[in-house]
């Protein structure tokens, strides 16, 4: 049997899907670098299309805002939804209060976050849409004129 380096193996293991992607979240879930990608072109779209047209394809699920479990908010500063891409009944709806299942006002620590770095990761527990399961969720955010466009991936 022929020896190959420890790399090699590696490499064709990778490829051969024999070990997990140890850049994945959750189990066939969306990345960290996809969250951030997401934002990115999130933010980049809302510039050019407008505020009225990105926040209802967001909210429409539109296909370049979905990645597995990863999807788009955006909140006013003051807490309010005006796109989700997981719950379209949320748009409108000021959550600046809401707190996950360990009691942390997520929502006023996004806006907060945003007003103080306009660049950020957060962690906080909420429900998955995928298994409907509540999970650690880690949510990239930036801040974009008087809004926060986030996009979360579960762990």
């Amino acid at each position: 049997m022929p020896k190959f380096a420890p790399a090699v193996c590696l490499s064709f293991m990778l490829a051969a899907g024999m070990l997990p992607c140890i850049a994945s979240a959750a189990e066939g879930g969306a990345t960290r670098a996809d969250a951030e990608a997401m934002v990115k072109k999130g933010v980049s779209y809302i510039k050019s299309a407008g505020d009225a047209k990105a926040y209802g394809e967001i909210t429409a699920k539109a296909p370049q805002f979905i990645l597995h479990d990863l999807y788009l908010v955006v909140y006013k500063l003051d807490g309010t939804v005006v796109a989700h891409g997981a719950n379209p009944k949320m748009v409108g709806k000021n959550l600046i209060e809401l707190k996950d299942i360990d009691g942390k006002a997520f929502v006023k620590e996004r806006v907060d976050l945003a007003k103080s770095k306009g660049t950020f990761w957060q962690e906080y527990k909420f429900t998955n849409p995928e298994t409907k399961k509540i999970e650690p969720k880690v949510m990239y955010c930036e801040k974009l004129a008087e809004t926060v466009v986030c996009g979360g991936i579960y762990l």
